[in-house]
């Protein structure tokens, strides 16, 4: 008796369904399947392994290879001979995101972030580079490691295009450059941020504004024309407070995301 085909576990299904040749009649089509897709998206953009990918998708490193090559076939098809591209079908499952912990997703499943209403929940356009800034009520917070929100920019050509408020979950310091990163995000505005999260997001190619304040839709408009206020020095002491605690952090009398903040 024949093994049952193992289904295959793919993140989400694709934004975009179909895609043509531009400027002349196609010469035929192809049809890629979901898990098909899954695999280049792991491989081929994400950077996985064919031994992540196996985990991800929840099937053996086999298959993965296996699939990805069929894939990759596919793609040259259309690209060399000029066919339209169709994706759907497939032996495939989508995932809920409570997989986590046995290896899915690798923290970067849409649909854990959707359900969580985090930094992912919008894509990002080819074209645009995104701006994000620590957030409380219009302005911008003055702690990076306990931000509750950010307001996140897309912005191509210099025009803002899109904005959306997001939640961190309750993030804390080591995570936000990691969800900043995975948000693909290109440049921080904030106030007062310790050495080791602007470590994390220089190594995660994030430009960072820091020492910024006031209202955050002006910071960002000041930011398009190059005449943003902030500090490159910046550093929040908030840590060497004792017993402060972290309220105080981002107060003019500690001066966190201040200029004598160093």
């Amino acid at each position: 008796m024949a093994r049952p085909r193992r289904c295959r576990r793919v993140c989400a299904e694709p934004v975009y369904g179909s895609f043509c040749p531009a400027g002349n009649a196609a010469n035929g089509e192809v049809m890629l399947t979901l898990d098909e897709y899954e695999a280049i998206r792991l491989i081929d953009l994400e950077k996985l392994t064919h031994a992540q990918c196996a985990v991800q998708m929840d099937i053996s490193r086999t298959t993965v290879t296996e699939i990805y090559e069929l894939a990759r076939t596919k793609l040259a098809d259309v690209i060399v001979n000029g066919k339209s591209l169709f994706i759907a079908g497939g032996d495939y499952r989508l995932c809920d995101g409570s997989a986590l912990a046995s290896g899915c997703c690798h923290q970067r499943c849409r649909k854990f972030y959707a359900g969580s209403e985090s930094l992912l929940c919008q894509e990002k356009g080819e074209k645009a580079m995104r701006i994000a800034v620590t957030y409380d009520n219009g302005q911008i917070f003055q702690h990076f490691g306990h931000s509750s929100q950010f307001k996140v920019y897309d912005v191509e050509d210099g025009r803002i295009v899109s904005e959306q408020i997001v939640d961190t979950n309750g993030s804390g310091h080591g995570a936000l450059a990691g969800l900043l990163s995975d948000a693909k995000a290109d440049v921080l505005i904030c106030g007062g941020i310790g050495g080791g999260a602007q470590m994390a997001l220089a190594e995660a190619g994030i430009k960072l504004y820091g020492g910024a304040a006031g209202d955050a839709d002006a910071a960002v408009a000041a930011f398009l024309r190059g005449e943003l206020a902030y500090n490159p020095d910046v550093r929040c002491s908030h840590h060497d407070h004792g017993g402060h605690g972290h309220g105080s952090c981002g107060e003019n009398k500690h001066g966190c995301g201040g200029s004598s903040c160093h």
